[in-house]
């Protein structure tokens, strides 16, 4: 019977937790999720065993990572091994979950979709395998229950959902997900509103809105502040230095590549200070490339500051065009360095 397999199962896993047998007692765990899975199998009209099943899985993963670290110490396996086992027995629940098609809303197993989801997105994001989130989200984009399941979950979705978006480079709808997340995080829950705003502040900066003092005050994430009053001032050599400074806690997370995306916004910035001195709709691109090497790029030649604002138009932060007879930016009378959350 599975319901005495999973007793059994987890009476040895807390045994070996017990003897600090941390590889063996998440082998008895994937035990206890295959037993929950034959359960959950069985019970055809019932899904009462669900909070059993999430309880479990949590424990499957949370085994799974304490393994990893033993793994990575000895050098004997792939440390993500273990990790990735827990993935594919967390996918056998997700499984029976969305193929419930019970028109009972109230019975069905679906109600466990999504915390299955969150935990497998905590162990993807861990392996580095995103590119097996997009199946799971279309699975909760089509789901009927979509505005149904519990807050928290909700939550924890938009926030890992917000964060792969950002790595896709779909940065409104990762502003739309992760703010989502922070504005209905628990208030009290100031540890994971600080885990969101890593990922929330730097996509709102690649759409122009650069964080307040205060904010990052508040939540300790003031090694963003340089980047932000280096982007400000168009000035690429002190973002440079800011990315450096805070470059071990910008790769831990995640975010470094981010950071270095909004060096074309600190370009961009940098010149529209140049046309505003000049005041004109012609501005030599011999005038752009001494703005840029008084702001510390010493090795950028006309031709490279030439190109640097091609890109610039190409990307919509510049609405004009490069006159290469008479070298020269043209930009539009009307609006010529749009707000970037129009064009991003």
């Amino acid at each position: 019977m599975p319901l005495s397999e999973i007793v059994l199962s987890h009476l040895q896993a807390a045994n070996s937790i017990h003897d600090n047998d941390w590889l063996k007692a998440f082998e008895h765990q994937c035990g206890v999720v295959a037993a929950i899975t034959k359960w959950l199998q069985l019970q055809k009209d019932e899904n009462w065993s669900l909070p059993v099943m999430h309880t479990a899985c949590v424990e499957l993963r949370l085994l799974a990572l304490q393994a990893e670290r033993i793994q990575k110490k000895s050098h004997s396996v792939s440390h993500v091994e273990c990790l990735e086992k827990a993935a594919e027995s967390l996918m056998g629940c997700f499984r029976i979950c969305a193929s419930d098609n019970r028109s009972s809303e109230e019975m069905t197993k679906r109600w466990g979709m999504l915390a299955l989801i969150n935990q497998l997105f905590k162990v993807y994001f861990r392996i580095n395998k995103l590119n097996l989130c997009k199946p799971l989200i279309r699975a909760i984009e089509g789901s009927p229950f979509k505005e149904d399941f519990s807050l928290s979950q909700q939550v924890t979705f938009r926030y890992y959902t917000g964060r792969k978006a950002m790595f896709d480079s779909e940065f409104r709808q990762a502003e739309a997900y992760l703010e989502y997340s922070f504005q209905h995080c628990h208030v009290q829950s100031r540890k994971n509103k600080r885990r969101i705003l890593i990922y929330l502040i730097p996509v709102k900066m690649l759409l122009g809105y650069m964080p307040k003092r205060a904010l990052l005050e508040k939540y300790d994430l003031m090694a963003f502040w340089p980047a932000a009053q280096a982007i400000r001032e168009g000035n690429s050599n002190g973002l440079s230095r800011a990315i450096e400074k805070n470059e071990t806690f910008f790769i831990k997370n995640g975010v470094y590549i981010m950071l270095e995306k909004l060096r074309m916004i600190a370009f961009r910035n940098l010149f529209k200070k140049v046309y505003h001195i000049l005041n004109t709709h012609q501005i030599d691109i011999q005038a752009l490339n001494v703005a840029l090497k008084c702001s510390g790029v010493t090795d950028a030649d006309v031709d490279e500051t030439q190109c640097l604002v091609a890109n610039l138009i190409n990307d919509n932060k510049i609405k004009g065009y490069i006159s290469h007879q008479h070298n020269k930016l043209v930009v539009s009378k009307q609006n010529p360095f749009p707000a970037l959350h129009t064009v991003a």
